[in-house]
């Protein structure tokens, strides 16, 4: 079942589950979910790879300055972090006298697919807190640009049933966005 906007907003004081939102997300959001914002962009610069056991992603370079544009060209992949941050709740969250476990589910704005820009996101499972970090690539012919602080996606909080055996303890907690060399995975 999907958690509305509004009841999100009511939720938020007792469990958190979102921060940094934008005025307008604040005091009068759009359907059942909440828009999150650019705030910034990294480019890839090395090799990476994923094993078994042990992994190293790609570096990455901060791209963006304040109040800047990111220029997305034909063919450009960047990772893009939000200004808003998540706090999804470790443990149950009570509604209408059900106890479910909280995830948010993510959607791009429809502009960008009607641009050519492809977006993709992962699961954020209960006990991540951070920026959200999303892959978005130019698969159009043509140059795209955006700006930092527009919004590029939905965030939808569903309800999970039947408890978890762990809450998220993965390492890209708090929004980490490149490994810095060879680590073993946990």
């Amino acid at each position: 079942m999907i958690v509305t906007a509004a009841k999100v907003l009511e939720l938020r004081e007792k469990h958190g589950l979102i921060e940094g939102l934008s005025k307008r997300e604040r005091r009068n959001p759009e359907g059942v979910g909440l828009e999150v914002r650019l705030g910034t962009a990294y480019e890839l610069s090395s090799d990476g790879f994923l094993g078994t056991e042990t992994r190293d992603t790609p570096d990455s370079k901060e791209v963006l300055e304040e109040g800047e544009w990111l220029e997305i060209g034909s063919g450009d992949y960047y990772l893009v972090e939000t200004v808003e941050e998540v706090e999804v709740p470790a443990e149950p969250v009570e509604l209408a006298g059900t106890e479910a476990h909280l995830m948010p589910d993510v959607y791009p704005r429809s502009t960008l697919q009607r641009s050519g820009i492809y977006f993709k996101g992962t699961n954020t499972n209960p006990g991540y807190s951070g920026p959200l970090i999303f892959g978005v690539k130019n698969v159009s012919d043509q140059d795209f640009r955006l700006e930092q602080g527009s919004r590029i996606a939905e965030i939808v909080f569903k309800q999970a049933y039947g408890g978890l055996e762990r809450a998220y303890e993965g390492q890209w907690q708090g929004g980490r966005v490149s490994t810095d060399s060879e680590e073993e995975q946990i």
